[in-house]
């Protein structure tokens, strides 16, 4: 990637995240490296949702930026939250099958927060906010979902981009941020720092 055509920028994303490289080429960008970070993502107590996606969206932005002296480096956090409840990624089917029977019915919202440093250090920051609501899923439609594995390793037990799209009876905001990157601020955030032309 080049800076407004002065001068080649690294370009880091901070993310193993496929959806968000996929996501990053529908705007017509290619990382030069993906190099995720290893940080702690354990909420603070009492933290509430958009101020955790915030944190940790900064909190990995700073530790690759570290790794990348002169780099422009990108990341992003995505929180699926029921109030002020944070659920965090389903690692077993207990977890998808807790999640799924939490948001059945009912509407939650998902904060997805993107941070840019850009060559000089500067950082930027912006979020998006979406709200879906889940139709009142059956017994059997949590069984079938969970026995095809999507959710794993997914905020709150589902991915939107995928079969579970069939549950959301609406969504308010941004689809891509739900997917984990949204767009529309992404997109300003690399043309703010000069990494992306009109």
């Amino acid at each position: 990637m080049t800076d407004t055509g002065r001068r080649p920028v690294m370009f880091v994303l901070a993310s193993a995240s496929p959806r968000r490289l996929e996501l990053l080429k529908r705007i017509g960008v290619t990382p030069d490296l993906v190099d995720p970070a290893d940080c702690d993502e354990t909420p603070h107590k009492g933290e509430r949702p958009l101020v955790y996606a915030k944190r940790i969206a900064a909190e990995k932005a700073a530790v690759v930026a570290a790794r990348h002296a002169g780099a422009a480096i990108l990341s992003a956090d995505t929180v699926v939250a029921v109030g002020a409840r944070i659920l965090g990624k389903a690692e077993t089917e207990a977890d998808a099958r807790a999640f799924l029977t939490l948001l059945s019915g009912r509407r939650h919202r998902v904060h997805s927060a993107v941070t840019l440093i850009d060559a000089t250090g500067k950082a930027r920051h912006r979020v998006s906010t979406s709200t879906l609501a889940f139709k009142r899923l059956s017994a059997s439609e949590i069984d079938a979902y969970v026995a095809g594995g999507e959710w794993h390793g997914k905020a709150g037990g589902y991915a939107v981009q995928g079969y579970a799209e069939a549950f959301v009876r609406s969504l308010s905001g941004s689809h891509s941020g739900v997917m984990g990157l949204p767009l529309f601020e992404t997109r300003a955030l690399l043309q703010a720092a000069g990494l992306l032309n009109g």
